[in-house]
């Protein structure tokens, strides 16, 4: 199944030390082109969240935001300077001493002093917390695929009915063509015959210039092509590859055969028809643009 270039996904875990938050987002692009925005002390995972990204898509302008927040107090650890904290105590009661009040001393009132108390965050545990992220990415680009699935299921209905518009077209145009050459026979014997005022023609020249005029205008290596074109386009919109690209040579190759034939034939059924096969192979092309 095709997927839309155009997607969006998210996962939120707060079960292991990080609370993480994570959405990725695509539009469309001519290639592959992903952003992530991480937090600085955790740019060491921006490469493996890129490799995972890639995992899933082809093509298309990715962004990925990551928001992470410690929920566990192991991430930081309370630094007690013991010395610093006696010197405090000390100075605290040789002042009570000289001054004759009372010197007892807590150890909170100690740790409100400057520096006798710090906290200090601890190195991240890089293997740790990268598998954490990358588990809650997955879930996120899982999220983001399902969204794309359901807009490629979209983009595969709407194309293959402007498919079925087209081959109708095609098969008008193979029915209509040889009937304009007995019409260029008629026409052509008609002004013959008013030249040479009713007077007897050369019907092998009319059969001559009848079968010159048939492969001037013949179209059915055209016909046969745009059906070549049109089956090839249906095999791979049914296939889970991505195919993007490759459909968009074969809408420039159904677009270059109807012009082929708009210029062969000199005839307004027909030229009707390829005006109706043209806005019907852009509204095609609008749709591929959109599939990865």
């Amino acid at each position: 199944m095709i997927k839309s270039m155009t997607g969006y996904g998210g996962a939120q875990s707060t079960d292991g030390i990080y609370k993480l938050s994570i959405e990725v987002k695509s539009v469309n692009n001519r290639y592959l082109d992903t952003s992530v925005r991480i937090p600085r002390n955790f740019m060491f995972a921006e490469d493996a969240v890129k490799n995972a990204v890639h995992s899933h898509i082809s093509r298309g302008k990715v962004d990925v935001f990551i928001n992470l927040d410690t929920v566990s107090g192991e991430s930081f650890a309370v630094n007690v300077n013991e010395a610093l904290a006696a010197e405090y105590k000390a100075a605290i009661e040789g002042l009570a001493q000289k001054l004759g009040i009372s010197g007892e001393v807590t150890a909170y009132q100690i740790c409100k002093f400057s520096d006798v108390l710090t906290l200090e965050k601890k190195e991240v545990e890089k293997e740790e917390a990268l598998s954490e992220l990358l588990s809650v990415l997955e879930k996120a680009l899982s999220d983001f695929d399902l969204m794309r699935e359901r807009e490629g299921r979209k983009l595969l209905d709407d194309i293959s009915s402007h498919l079925d518009a087209l081959e109708e077209y095609v098969s008008f145009i193979e029915k209509r063509a040889p009937q304009t050459v007995e019409e260029y026979r008629d026409r052509l014997t008609k002004r013959m015959l008013e030249i040479l005022e009713s007077k007897q023609i050369d019907e092998s020249r009319i059969l001559t210039e009848a079968a010159i005029y048939a492969d001037h205008i013949a179209v059915d290596e055209e016909t046969v092509r745009l059906r070549s074109h049109i089956s090839q386009m249906r095999d791979m919109l049914t296939s889970c590859a991505p195919v993007g690209r490759k459909l968009d040579f074969i809408v420039q190759e159904l677009n270059r055969e109807t012009n082929t034939i708009g210029s062969k034939c000199n005839n307004s059924e027909i030229t009707r028809a390829v005006l109706d096969m043209k806005s019907e192979i852009e509204k095609i092309r609008e749709q591929v643009q959109n599939i990865e």
